[in-house]
């Protein structure tokens, strides 16, 4: 799986807008737009951000397992 349609199947699960995500992120929501659709690749500091909001592995969210893994706890 494309983390492009990780990155949408998981704002979906969570009946969240591209609007939103974005605000959540702190990026203009064209960005995020940009970033979902694959018009721009992600940055390792937007796939962090990402595993954060969503409390993901970046293995999950890059589509490396499809085993949903949370973040370790600290």
């Amino acid at each position: 799986m494309l983390y492009t349609q990780r990155l949408e199947d998981l704002r979906k699960d969570r009946d969240l807008t591209q609007t939103q995500v974005a605000e959540l992120l702190n990026l203009p929501r064209e960005q995020y737009r940009r970033y979902e659709t694959g018009i721009n690749e992600a940055k390792v500091g937007f796939i962090q951000k990402i595993c954060k909001l969503y409390n993901v592995s970046a293995d999950y969210v890059l589509g490396f397992t499809n085993e949903f893994k949370e973040l370790p706890k600290r």
